[in-house]
């Protein structure tokens, strides 16, 4: 759905009407959204961003959800995915089996949506070597290797993936998807800008979020450098000029930057945080951090948790600021000037 053909987006288009369904989760934050777009003319194909969770109870609630609007499954044309996680991504493959949908998604993400053994197999080696480097403990890794056993089939099935880069131009249900890549909580993690009745407008995924920040570091354990390739997509979103945003989770954000500085804020102060810990308790492991950041931990925070506390631990020593001896993470200087290692306000 990328470059020109008939009726792309080079011949005209028309302003994005959204319309959302909101899917329970209980298996990770809750209240995804999958939004619907098109549809509505003999010759307008139906598209869907996101697809929700893997489960039986969630695929019965996108079916209710659709049978709304007057559609099935069946009749989805296009499903763009915002990116890999299993609460976005999981329902594309039995969408795709139902209605020979295309599924686009970032580069980044492809093999593991399209659910590539030597891609997942390659994932799983890198969780264990996190963990160990991290040092997380055998109890807690044990429980959160049991949460991620149980939850395996989350991410659904396979799936014949139509890959997009960064600034493609995606034309679904009628409308133009402007590509935005927004890596950090997830290597392929994208944005899709469009043209709204009031003015630009965009489906974010978890990029910014209205009431949690999404999680960086543990969410995917791919991306290198997490925290800057995370602080570079919020600058984008604050200086992208888009009036409102469509996010994974939840409710529409109507002061997108406004929430992307505030959520730049928060990891500011919990760069001071981490900071203020190894002035205090002297060189750390990441466990040993993420334990005095968070206290006790469970589920799948057994794996966010260190994982933020890295995030930020290879943050501060890409600017220096600590130096990594083994496993353990140690001050360089005393007098860390935490603003300068982010944007100006």
């Amino acid at each position: 759905m990328t470059g020109d053909r008939p009726g792309s987006p080079d011949d005209g288009h028309e302003v994005a009407t959204v319309r959302r369904i909101q899917l329970g989760n209980t298996v990770f934050e809750g209240l995804n959204d999958v939004y619907v777009l098109g549809g509505t003319g003999a010759d307008e194909r139906l598209g869907l961003v996101d697809a929700g969770v893997s489960t039986q109870e969630t695929r019965a609630e996108l079916e209710a959800g659709l049978a709304e609007y007057g559609y099935a499954i069946a009749d989805v044309d296009d499903v763009v995915l915002t990116h890999w996680h299993a609460d976005h991504a999981g329902l594309a493959g039995e969408i795709q089996a139902a209605s020979d949908a295309t599924v686009h998604v970032h580069a980044a993400d492809a093999s593991l949506v399209a659910g590539e053994e030597t891609a997942w197999d390659r994932y799983h080696a890198l969780e264990e070597r996190r963990f160990e480097e991290w040092r997380i403990p055998d109890g807690p890794r044990g429980e959160l290797r049991s949460f991620l056993d149980s939850h395996a089939g989350a991410q659904g099935e396979p799936v014949d993936v139509t890959p997009f880069t960064d600034g493609d131009r995606l034309w679904i249900g009628g409308s133009v998807l402007d590509v935005v890549h927004l890596p950090g909580h997830a290597a392929g993690l994208c944005g899709f800008a469009f043209d709204a009745a009031e003015g630009r407008e965009a489906f974010v995924g978890d990029v910014v979020l209205p009431k949690y920040t999404p999680n960086v570091g543990g969410a995917d354990l791919r991306v290198d450098a997490p925290l800057q390739r995370y602080v570079e997509s919020l600058e984008r979103v604050a200086d992208a000029g888009w009036r409102r945003v469509w996010p994974g989770h939840r409710d529409a954000i109507d002061a997108p930057a406004e929430r992307a500085r505030t959520i730049l804020d928060h990891h500011r102060e919990r760069t001071r945080r981490v900071v203020d810990v190894l002035s205090t308790h002297g060189p750390c492991d990441v466990w040993t951090v993420s334990a005095h950041l968070f206290g006790g931990l469970e589920g799948i925070h057994i794996l966010h948790g260190p994982g933020e506390a890295w995030a930020h631990l290879d943050h501060l020593a890409h600017a220096g600021v600590v130096e990594r001896d083994g496993d353990a993470y140690a001050l360089v200087d005393t007098d860390v000037r935490v603003d300068s290692l982010f944007p100006a306000r």
